[in-house]
């Protein structure tokens, strides 16, 4: 008599918090805020570098929160990083962290941070963002907290979290 399977428990929810690599100290406090408020909430994902990731991750993980960091070259990331996947494809691996979250949440930010967006949008991926790029479609938060539950809210209701299961292979 073999036994069934054991129940498949939802995956966490997938969070990136993107922002550029060089902070300034708001982005850095903004950051630090949001990661903190997104522990126990779901995975946090990032580029993994430093600036605004840095401080998201730090933020998390000094509350107790799970962190992984895409990063662009072979190298480890910053110091906070529970998970280091190293793609060594530049700016590139910006696709693979927007594309693995159920929901963006975007601090400040120069260029690399307006290609995420641009990708987030056009997968239809929701964007929340504090004192970032002013564009159609980016919605736009009053704190690091009100992001948080935007986005937390938003990836619940997604249909890419509501589908996806362990070992499915589809997307």
């Amino acid at each position: 008599m073999s036994t069934p399977p054991p129940e498949k428990s939802r995956p966490e929810l997938q969070i990136a918090v993107i922002g550029a690599g060089k902070a300034t100290p708001e982005e850095y406090k903004r950051a630090y805020e949001t990661g903190k408020n997104l522990a126990g909430k779901g995975v946090l994902l990032c580029g993994g570098l430093g600036g605004v990731m840095e401080a998201a991750c730090r933020g998390a993980r000094e509350n107790g929160g799970t962190t992984i960091g895409i990063i662009s070259g072979t190298g480890n990331g910053n110091a906070y990083l529970d998970v280091v996947i190293r793609t060594g494809l530049g700016h590139a691996r910006n696709v693979l962290v927007v594309q693995s979250a159920d929901a963006v949440i975007a601090v400040g930010g120069s260029y690399g941070t307006l290609s995420e967006i641009a990708v987030a949008l056009k997968l239809e991926i929701p964007v929340f963002g504090i004192k970032t790029w002013d564009i159609p479609g980016v919605i736009s938060c009053t704190s690091p907290e009100d992001a948080v539950i935007r986005a937390v809210g938003a990836a619940r209701r997604s249909p890419l979290y509501n589908t996806r299961q362990a070992g499915s292979g589809s997307s």
